[in-house]
């Protein structure tokens, strides 16, 4: 399948693996890239030197591209960008905020930049910016979300832009693929999925939690804080959920109890403190594949309903 993202990116499909926080490093990045993909390694607010190492760990183990994913809320954001610069990453997604101000300087370096937006309004804004593409991510993608739908927000931001979209959100399969292509996307953002692959270095209580959810096993929190994120339903989650809607957290405390969760929920499976993030599609996600087995299959069925 060649669309003009497979040849931005030199890739062999138009997949690319979900920069999520904590859980995207070298081995599921690479893994992803081998199978034909694009593999993201996520920046957030982790040492240069740790990412430094992950980019060249990366490199040692596939000679496909791969990305870096940045957050620019980080306050490391600034190091990163010139990381990748320097490193000759080939691929850069942003998420939280406007990289506006790097974008030059990563162009000049041969790198594709590729804005993850939720709106139209900032897709458009990352057009003139000079971005390569945008993933308009809908509010069924695991982590931090906007309020706009997948089905909703593609089409419109496809409308309004020339460049090409990638369709994040909701999309673990090759249906949901065929679907994001009828919408005018030329690629997909996977996430979920590959929580759920032999290559993510997630603690094992992380990947038990996403295949035994259900439809309705997942919920949002922190809307009142203005950072709205997706979870798997656990106690805890829950827990944050009463307490924002019940007002028996404040926003302060929320914040304060939320400190680190996400780690905890990775590395150390703590279904006490940790917080899970997944997508609303983990109901279909029901058993652990290599990331080969994982993008080939969506593949083959995403093809199979487009030749229709």
């Amino acid at each position: 399948m060649k669309t003009r993202i497979t040849e931005l990116l030199g890739c062999e499909y138009p997949i690319i693996q979900g920069g999520m926080a904590w859980v995207a490093e070298h081995t599921l990045a690479s893994a992803v890239s081998n199978a034909g993909g694009i593999g993201l390694i996520a920046g957030g607010s982790a040492p240069i030197d740790y990412l430094r190492d992950q980019i060249r760990k990366c490199k040692e183990k596939t000679d496909k591209p791969f990305g870096v994913n940045i957050m620019l809320m980080s306050p490391n954001a600034d190091d990163l960008a010139q990381l990748c610069i320097d490193e000759g990453v080939r691929v850069v997604t942003t998420g939280a905020g406007n990289p506006g101000k790097y974008i030059a300087a990563w162009k000049e370096a041969n790198i594709k930049v590729i804005p993850v937006v939720p709106s139209v309004a900032l897709a458009k804004r990352m057009e003139r910016a000079g971005a390569d593409a945008v993933v308009a991510e809908g509010t069924e993608s695991g982590g931090h979300i906007g309020e706009n739908t997948t089905m909703c927000l593609v089409p419109q931001v496809v409308d309004a832009l020339e460049i090409p979209v990638i369709a994040a959100g909701g999309i673990a399969d090759g249906r949901g693929m065929a679907a994001a292509f009828m919408l005018g996307a030329e690629g997909v953002q996977i996430g979920t999925r590959f929580l759920a692959s032999e290559e993510c270095q997630i603690h094992p209580t992380f990947k038990e939690l996403v295949i035994k959810a259900k439809d309705t096993d997942s919920v949002v929190t922190g809307r009142y804080t203005g950072h709205p994120c997706r979870n798997i339903k656990t106690k805890f989650s829950k827990k944050l959920a009463n307490g924002e809607r019940d007002g028996s957290l404040s926003p302060e405390e929320f914040e304060q109890i939320t400190l680190g969760s996400l780690r905890k929920a990775v590395v150390d499976g703590n279904v006490d403190e940790g917080s899970f993030l997944c997508g609303a599609i983990a109901g279909m996600v029901n058993e652990i594949k290599p990331c080969k087995d994982i993008v080939e299959e969506i593949m083959a069925g995403a093809e199979k309903l487009l030749a229709r």
